[in-house]
């Protein structure tokens, strides 16, 4: 059967498949384009299945604020930089964040079996499936978080994507220079990674076992383990104080403090209006995910050899 290079053009602009996948979707499916869709949507997932044990830590970070009182972080992972700019995947991250808005769901798997925000009559996992087959890569919804304030939230995307901030915080008026002061502190937390607002956020589980690993550090240096108790306890102190101020936003220098001293703290103490950081989140892509290391020559020679 001699498939048209009309239909084939005409199937591959409705789903972004290859040609020779197009070609064979119309002659199985007798040149019906509708079915010849659905037969790409079903080796999509099929093909999803086969991806599944891939490494996906690339992607994007999406952080999207509404009328200042809603937030939607999430990110969207896929195996490559390049498929991160595609805009199959750009547009999908789109409509997750979308769905997101949209939705009750608690976590990833319930979000994944809700009817698709652009097409009820098939799910998220579904949509999200048919784009790996016309992508051709794995692509995964790893984690969001949808948030509401009787604050303000102000966002921040740093290098398009890698790295997505949203600080919450409150104010006796919402205007222009609150909101660049708050985008000021975003990226002063995209740059540094705190860990925490402040010392009152921090677990004293987490402080004292800081507390035990600095002592056996001291007692394994010989050059310090014979040193009173109370010495050791201030060097305790000292270095954990240290710690603090690395990890601890507020307790952070303000990169952009003239005096170089300044903390972010300070900084927020210094505008008009009672400015206060009430709590951040940082999406990093592939954070935690150990990436694949691809010997290109091997793949190479596996080619060859077949």
């Amino acid at each position: 059967m001699a498939i048209s290079i009309e239909m084939i053009k005409q199937l591959r602009g409705m789903t972004g498949a290859g040609i020779n996948e197009c070609k064979k979707a119309l002659a199985e499916c007798n040149e019906d384009i509708d079915a010849a869709v659905e037969f790409l949507r079903e080796k999509g997932a099929a093909t999803a299945v086969k991806k599944a044990g891939r490494i996906a830590a690339e992607g994007i970070v999406k952080v999207v604020v509404k009328d200042d009182k809603q937030a939607v972080i999430t990110e969207i992972n896929s195996e490559t930089d390049f498929v991160a700019k595609n805009e199959k995947f750009t547009s999908f991250a789109d409509d997750v964040v979308e769905q997101i808005f949209a939705s009750n769901a608690a976590d990833v798997d319930a979000l994944l079996e809700e009817p698709y925000v652009k097409d009820g009559s098939r799910t998220l996992k579904q949509e999200l499936d048919s784009r790996i087959g016309v992508i051709g890569e794995k692509i995964s919804l790893r984690r969001f978080e949808k948030l509401e304030t009787d604050g303000v939230f102000v966002s921040y995307i740093h290098l398009g994507g890698k790295i997505g901030v949203l600080v919450e915080a409150t104010a006796d008026e919402i205007n222009d220079d609150v909101k660049t002061a708050l985008k000021n502190v975003a990226m002063q937390i995209a740059a540094l990674n705190p860990k925490f607002a402040s010392k009152d956020d921090i677990d004293p589980d987490f402080i004292a076992h800081e507390k035990e690993v600095l002592l056996a550090q001291i007692n394994n240096d010989p050059a310090e383990s014979s040193k009173p108790e109370k010495v050791k306890e201030g060097m305790i102190n000292g270095r954990i104080n240290k710690e603090l101020k690395e990890i601890c936003l507020l307790e952070q220098v303000y990169v952009r403090a003239e005096d170089g001293k300044q903390t972010v703290g300070a900084y927020l103490k210094s505008l008009s209006g009672n400015v206060v950081l009430k709590s951040f989140k940082r999406y990093e892509t592939g954070e935690g995910i150990e990436k694949k290391q691809e010997n290109f020559a091997e793949e190479v020679m596996k080619q060859i050899n077949g």
